[in-house]
């Protein structure tokens, strides 16, 4: 709130330090625009009670004014969502580090889908808070043209561009967090379609624990070939992201939960089990960004036609990266499983993870007041890209928002 607002022209700025000490761009990524207006947003629904009248006013302030802005400016003229815009909200484009380069004739400015559903989540999450009937329609018209561009294959996904003859996780993953959460909403304002959204989030919770999740390996792939198969001789195809699997278990859990679906609910507990069991780093601690399902490096054969593609590039080269948000999601999971279980298990490794978390990603000059959001494996600050020069405070605050509703249900 001190820092993200732009105040002037409403929305917010993210493009900070991995330090956090310093804006470098007034540039507005949507993905990222998406994920701020989700967190004003829920916490006026939900935390109200303790921010008290004064501090839920500002926060709705910024989530109206944000809202605002998006409706004016994110959407192109073809209905999706532009990838990045200027502070006035003139859509632009970037490069992967966040420099401005000239738009060209026939270049596309919606770059990746996540953008959309990025911005139907937050705008839901606003509609709800705001009591404002009209953003959620507005977020259920563009969630409508994302199922249709994913049907027709139209779907760019850009930053993770999809390598040659694969699928990855992350479509069905998103999916059934942003519909779930929108039939939440729909729920709301008593609108029908909660029903269809909500077979949209059944059939991507059912995707991912059929197609991805490899019970007798014990991990959960990132990509399978299109045809569903496993590639576990290939390096994408035996490739486990734990943060991306860690958070998808209980979203997963969450919409299980809403359906009465125990063996969903089991099924997603396992998974926490094994990315925290499996691929926690015994040398150094935490978990590593990417990891072979085995664990460690990622390793395998890699396609001729993929041998460039950017996420092969980040597998050899940023592997071993500790990232702040797998390890908040971490947390949320470890304590949610323990919930649903009441193995002990669950609550002991949430101990071990949260010694480390906190022993290392939090920024050590008080002045700032954050975490660190990159690090290397042995735990040094990092000043890299990961996958947008961004420095979101989304998936942390996310997290432990989540958490604590989770420990009040545990102890009432």
């Amino acid at each position: 709130m001190r820092e993200g607002i732009d105040r002037e022209n409403g929305a917010f700025y993210t493009c900070f330090t991995n330090a956090g000490d310093r804006l470098v761009s007034r540039n507005k990524y949507t993905w990222s625009q998406g994920r701020f207006l989700w967190m004003l947003g829920r916490f006026a629904w939900a935390f109200a009670d303790r921010m008290g009248p004064k501090l839920t006013a500002e926060v709705m302030a910024a989530a109206r004014a944000g809202a605002r802005f998006l409706t004016e400016h994110a959407l192109l003229p073809n209905g999706n969502v532009a990838w990045v815009l200027d502070e006035r909200g003139s859509p632009i484009l970037t490069d992967r580090k966040g420099n401005r380069v000239e738009v060209k004739s026939g270049d596309r400015l919606d770059l990746g889908i996540a953008a959309d559903q990025f911005i139907v989540y937050g705008m839901a999450e606003y509609a709800r808070a705001a009591d404002d009937v009209g953003a959620y329609r507005w977020a259920l018209r563009l969630f409508d043209s994302v199922v249709e561009r994913g049907r027709t294959g139209e779907a760019r996904s850009f930053p993770h561009d999809l390598p040659k003859g694969f699928k990855a996780h992350g479509n069905p993953m998103i999916l059934v967090e942003t519909a779930q959460e929108l039939a939440d909403v729909a729920i709301f304002f008593r609108d029908p379609a909660a029903f269809r959204l909500a077979e949209i989030a059944r059939t991507s919770m059912r995707e991912t624990l059929s197609v991805f999740v490899q019970p007798s390996e014990h991990t959960l792939l990132e990509y399978v070939h299109t045809d569903g198969m496993p590639a576990l001789d290939e390096m994408l195809g035996s490739t486990c992201n734990p943060g991306h699997s860690l958070e998808d278990a209980w979203f997963m859990m969450h919409f299980a939960a809403r359906i009465g679906d125990r063996g969903a609910i089991l099924s997603a507990a396992d998974v926490v089990r094994w990315m925290t069991e499996r691929y926690w780093d015994g040398q150094f601690g935490g978990l590593p960004q990417f990891q072979h399902m085995k664990g460690g490096e990622p390793r395998g054969s890699v396609a001729p036609e993929n041998a460039a593609d950017h996420m092969v590039v980040q597998l050899r080269e940023s592997w071993s990266n500790k990232l702040w948000w797998v390890h908040s999601e971490a947390l949320y999971a470890l304590i949610l499983s323990f919930e649903h279980t009441r193995d002990p298990w669950f609550l002991d490794t949430y101990w071990k993870y949260h010694e480390y978390v906190f022993r290392t990603f939090p920024q050590p000059d008080p002045a700032i007041g954050e975490w660190i959001q990159i690090r290397d494996r042995a735990g040094r600050p990092e000043d890299k890209v990961v996958a947008l020069p961004v420095k979101d405070p989304y998936h942390i605050t996310r997290a432990f928002m989540h958490l604590l509703k989770s420990l009040q249900r545990l102890v009432a």
